[in-house]
């Protein structure tokens, strides 16, 4: 028997079922587009507290703020930032993504443009998007469209830890088929591995992204930019781990804003190129939704 099934498994469960249907009824946080910036760049379940350990090494990250997030998890997240309700700033938006969730729960045609680089840069041996993908698609669009607003989502430091990888991570599911259990939050839960070692691994993703940002710093003109989250991940805060849809907990929806600016230096010449045409359709399987939000552990 599985630990987390010796005990622990149900109350986690009554826990999370009690905060979700709180979340489903409450107010979230702010939307970015209350707030000012040119470029955005969005870590994918990045803590506050990791940026702010990692981020001293590199000089863009001064202080970092700290913003309530609109969601707990991406899909959420998505649906309240690029919503019907802020379709005059979201047509003046590029969009430049390795989350899954934009085929699903965003309207391609309410962008200027949305580049869904997951779609065409997916590295089966990784299980992620890498980072040096994103990174391309943003210069080269910055520097092709000159767009109002540029938003640059990043999949790390969400899992899997690219320099860093777990034997406990089967990577993120690309599709329905190919949903998993063997995540680190998953393995947390049951005590197969220490929150200090998935701490460790979590920070070098993290590492790995802000490298990558550096370059879209310093080969982007912007004169306001911000560097923020979707959403936080759980270590263990109220027996949760991971980030679960509809849980206003605060160290969930707790995520970073730092502010900086870019140049455009031309030292990256941008290697990655989608292809012709853009993909548009969807690439989900056929598998039940509840399991697929269960594996990614967004229930």
């Amino acid at each position: 028997m599985l630990a987390d099934d010796a005990g622990r498994g149900p109350l986690r469960r009554s826990v999370l079922r009690a905060v979700q249907a709180v979340g489903r009824r409450v107010d979230y946080g702010t939307s970015v587009y209350e707030r000012e910036w040119d470029l955005l760049i969005v870590l994918d379940g990045c803590r506050p507290d990791a940026l702010s350990a990692v981020g001293s090494a590199f000089e863009f990250v001064d202080a970092v703020d700290r913003l309530r997030s609109v969601g707990s998890c991406s899909s959420e997240w998505l649906t309240r930032t690029f919503g019907p309700e802020r379709a005059e700033a979201v047509a003046e938006t590029v969009m430049v993504t390795g989350n899954t969730w934009t085929d699903r729960y965003l309207d391609a045609d309410a962008f200027a443009v949305l580049d869904e680089v997951w779609k065409y840069a997916w590295d089966d041996q990784l299980g992620t998007v890498p980072a040096q993908a994103i990174t391309d698609r943003a210069v080269a669009l910055a520097r092709d469209r000159d767009p109002e607003r540029l938003v640059v989502h990043y999949m790390q430091p969400h899992h899997p830890f690219v320099p860093d990888p777990l034997a406990e991570d089967d990577g993120m599911a690309r599709s329905g088929a190919r949903s998993s259990n063997a995540n680190p939050w998953v393995a947390l839960r049951r005590g197969d591995v220490s929150v200090e070692r998935v701490r460790a691994a979590y920070e070098a993703n993290l590492r790995y992204a802000l490298e990558s940002v550096s370059v879209v710093l310093d080969n982007v003109a912007a004169d306001r930019v911000a560097i923020t989250a979707d959403h936080a991940n759980l270590f263990g805060e109220w027996g949760l781990y991971g980030h679960p849809m509809h849980t206003p907990v605060p160290a969930l929806l707790a995520v970073p804003w730092v502010e900086t600016e870019g140049r455009d230096h031309g030292t990256h010449d941008p290697a990655c190129t989608p292809p012709e045409p853009l993909p548009v359709g969807r690439v989900y399987g056929d598998g039940d939704e509840t399991d697929r939000l269960d594996a990614l552990g967004y229930r």
